[in-house]
């Protein structure tokens, strides 16, 4: 059991696991292949840090990226990058490809493409390679109560 699993079990938290076949830097889109669904439905957890150092999480469609210097903008900080794995990995509890929202080594502020909230099933990251969890976008929001971004930008 996951810590994000024990994380929402102690909420009384609904969602339906599955698992699927890893692949090293697959990323969402064979998660997407595996569980025959649309890769925009499948939710990736990225950890990120500001100028100041200060580590956040930001949940996007798999089938896009993010654009740090639009979410820089939008949340008031000068920059935005992604953390180093191990940087990551501290923060949150989880290897990366397998980081999950749910359940963090320490409370980290979320902020969410607000696009996710209107997904009537999604599938995000349970708190292991190879692990995805499904529910609904509002019941995501009911949990996380993330901050609502728009910074999304296509996959090059």
């Amino acid at each position: 059991m996951t810590p994000a699993v024990r994380w929402l079990r102690q909420r009384g938290a609904g969602f339906e696991p599955f698992l699927y076949p890893y692949e090293e830097h697959g990323g969402t889109a064979v998660s997407a292949r595996e569980l025959g669904v649309d890769e925009h439905s499948v939710i990736k957890t990225l950890v990120l840090e500001d100028d100041q150092k200060r580590p956040l999480l930001v949940l996007m469609h798999g089938d896009r990226e993010v654009s740090t210097q639009a979410l820089a903008r939008q949340i008031g900080r000068r920059w935005i990058a992604p953390c180093e794995p191990e940087t990551a990995q501290n923060h949150t509890g989880y290897r990366v490809g397998g980081t999950s929202p749910f359940g963090t080594r320490k409370p980290l502020p979320v902020f969410a493409e607000a696009t996710i909230r209107a997904l009537p099933r999604l599938y995000i990251n349970g708190g292991k390679r190879g692990f995805l969890m499904a529910m609904a976008g509002e019941a995501l929001w009911a949990l996380l109560a993330p901050t609502a971004v728009a910074a999304a930008a296509p996959k090059p």
